[in-house]
């Protein structure tokens, strides 16, 4: 089983005590939608990579160089 730690300040005593279903539940649920939530952001940056990606080889093929685009844009 899982255990949670107390500590009473003013005391500076410890417990250590089981966690209920309830709290293992709300833990694995907790992990789970951070879980998705890293999966979300990690697909975004991904995305905006390959929109930049494109873009920079769409004005390559105007002509113009890589180091153009840098200074026009900043990247």
């Amino acid at each position: 089983m899982s255990h949670k730690l107390i500590v009473d300040c003013s005391t500076g005593q410890t417990t250590e005590v089981e966690l209920t279903a309830e709290e293992i539940a709300q833990m694995e649920a907790d992990a789970a939608a951070a879980a998705e939530q890293q999966a979300a952001m990690e697909a975004e940056l991904a995305a905006k990579q390959a929109a930049k990606e494109s873009a920079l080889a769409k004005l390559e093929a105007l002509g113009l160089t890589t180091d153009e685009v840098s200074a026009a844009f900043g990247l």
